[in-house]
């Protein structure tokens, strides 16, 4: 569809067909909603400063002063909703807040107001619009207007955890009755979430309590009961764990099935329990966004760092995608809104992905062969958590290596090539790009924790216990796990400290190598290995958490 005459494209809002899709020649049925995100009334102030003083110099901006000054401007929010208005398209909220305009409409009324041209394509058995080219509006809304997600509902994330059924086969596999005369499979134990909160010698004098753990999903549910008999099993008082209200179509919708691989359960669960071991006295508020497109991906987002009810300060994200497959515009607002989380003083914990260097399953018809980083861990305004193996002795880690298990499995790292070297990473020795080569830019993970499937999570989803025996079933590994469990770390600490840690990087970038953090030089998680110091593949390494405390006091 061509645009209007006074339209220009949006800057950033490229989309590319989904690579072996069908695509119907029916327009997209029945009306949805689009979010258009406006610039900031003012610039955030420069964090280089804030970011290196210690926890204790530091001031935060409270939200009133974050959305007074640096929100959206009235006057321009009036400007888009004229725009909707004269385009047919319904308001559904307007917030200078979260600098968003939320609109209603059918695919025909979209592609007018915007100049796409809306298909109904299939991919992987499930339908979703798509569009390819540019997102066009009036020119006087070019440098007003910075990103329209919804128009294009394809996922974008994907949860990062690892739930692979080995079952072990006797010689001669199935009888010729079909019976299946198998002896018990011989399967990994892993570890429990206070096991290996243990090995890295978190602060045990401190529980989390008066700190809020936002956990961000793009799908699934928990129920109440299975926590309470999981953390109980533990011997531990169960958290406070609720479930956000947002007006976005998301809610807590557990499954039945949690081997049901289109079930994120799994995913949900991990990073409650994981999380609420660790800190048990923290409040856990799960924000349920209704899937995992762009749209809800920033929307959820971006109502956790606005959330004035609830007031989380450290956020856990354990689903994330392919940095090079999101739209320029996607980045640039989740970064904006990434920018306020540290502004506010909000740890923002993230996975780095569980295939490799290459970002991709191996079978992945969207991988083109090369290396990429996992957004949003390659944001230089998260703590990107990487993967480890951990093998534990008599109480104590006897060896900790990178965790990946060829064919695309295992740590997610690399070198970003859309965000540019942050300046705490200027002396980290980050290297240049490779697969193809590249210049030195952001570099991922920042950090690491256990993450493989032998020495994985024993956690409760949907009635199933992992480990199980009987079905074959490792626990649960993934780099998942790890920003749930480096989140309740950082809920102790605050504790221990007495406020908020807030952006953590550039004071984890300051420390002596083989201090609070485990380096971790052995191994590659594909295109990338490990070596002393920062490394693409595990980072910084791995917390002792009373030495960290220590360090940040």
């Amino acid at each position: 569809m061509s645009p209007a005459s006074n339209r220009v494209s949006l800057r950033g809002s490229t989309k590319h067909a989904i690579p072996q899709a069908q695509i119907l020649p029916e327009t997209p049925a029945g009306e949805f909603t689009v979010t258009m995100m406006v610039r900031r009334r003012e610039a955030l102030p420069s964090f280089e400063r804030h970011a290196r003083q210690r926890i204790r110099e530091r001031t935060y901006m409270s939200r009133q002063v974050h959305d007074r000054v640096h929100g959206a401007d009235p006057a321009e929010l009036e400007k888009v909703k004229d725009f909707a208005k004269e385009n047919s398209l319904r308001l559904v909220a307007a917030d200078p807040a979260r600098r968003e305009v939320v609109v209603s409409g059918n695919a025909q009324s979209f592609s007018n107001a915007f100049g796409v041209d809306l298909k109904t394509c299939i991919s992987g058995g499930r339908t979703y619009r798509c569009r390819t080219g540019d997102i066009y509006v009036p020119a006087e809304l070019s440098d007003i207007v910075t990103s329209v997600t919804g128009l294009d509902n394809r996922p974008f994330a994907k949860p990062h955890y690892r739930v692979n059924r080995r079952l072990a086969q006797p010689a001669g596999g199935i009888s010729a009755g079909g019976a299946a005369a198998q002896a018990a499979p011989e399967v990994a134990t892993g570890f429990t979430p206070l096991q290996v909160a243990a090995l890295y010698d978190f602060p045990t004098q401190y529980n989390g309590a008066g700190q809020t753990i936002a956990i961000l999903e793009l799908g699934g549910g928990f129920r109440p009961a299975e926590l309470q008999t999981y953390f109980q099993q533990l011997g531990i008082t169960p958290p406070n764990v609720t479930a956000a209200s947002y007006p976005n179509g998301g809610a807590n919708s557990p499954g039945t099935n949690a081997l049901d691989p289109n079930n994120p359960d799994v995913e949900v669960l991990l990073d409650i329990e994981v999380a609420g071991s660790v800190a048990p006295g923290a409040n856990i508020v799960v924000y349920f966004a209704p899937d995992a497109s762009d749209q809800s991906f920033l929307g959820v987002l971006n109502a956790i760092v606005s959330d004035t009810v609830n007031n989380p300060n450290i956020i856990s994200i354990s689903w994330g995608g392919s940095e090079d497959s999101a739209t320029g515009q996607f980045k640039n607002a989740m970064d904006q809104v990434l920018q306020s989380a540290a502004a506010l003083g909000m740890t923002v914990c993230v996975a780095s992905g569980d295939n490799g260097s290459a970002d991709f399953y191996s079978n992945d018809p969207n991988w083109d062969g090369q290396a990429h980083v996992d957004f949003p861990a390659s944001d230089p305004y998260a703590l990107g958590c990487g993967g480890t193996i951990l093998t534990a002795a008599n109480g104590a880690i006897s060896s900790e290596v990178t965790w990946y298990e060829g064919s695309n499995e295992g740590s997610g790292g690399g070198v970003s090539r859309f965000f540019a070297l942050p300046s705490y990473q200027t002396n980290a020795g980050v290297p240049p790009a490779t697969d193809p080569a590249g210049p030195v830019m952001r570099g991922v993970p920042d950090v690491a924790g256990d993450a493989a499937q032998e020495s994985g999570y024993q956690i409760l989803c949907d009635g199933q216990q992992f480990p199980d025996p009987s079905q074959g079933l490792p626990p649960v590994g993934g780099t998942s796990a790890v920003a749930p469990l480096w989140a309740g770390l950082f809920a102790c600490i605050n504790q221990g400290l007495g406020k908020p840690v807030g952006f953590v990087n550039s004071l984890l970038y300051a420390l002596p190598t083989g201090g609070p953090l485990h380096d971790i030089t052995v191994g590659t998680n594909g295109d990338y290995s490990a070596a002393v110091g920062w490394d693409p593949c595990t980072g910084l390494g791995t917390p002792d958490g009373q030495l960290l405390l220590n360090a940040l006091k």
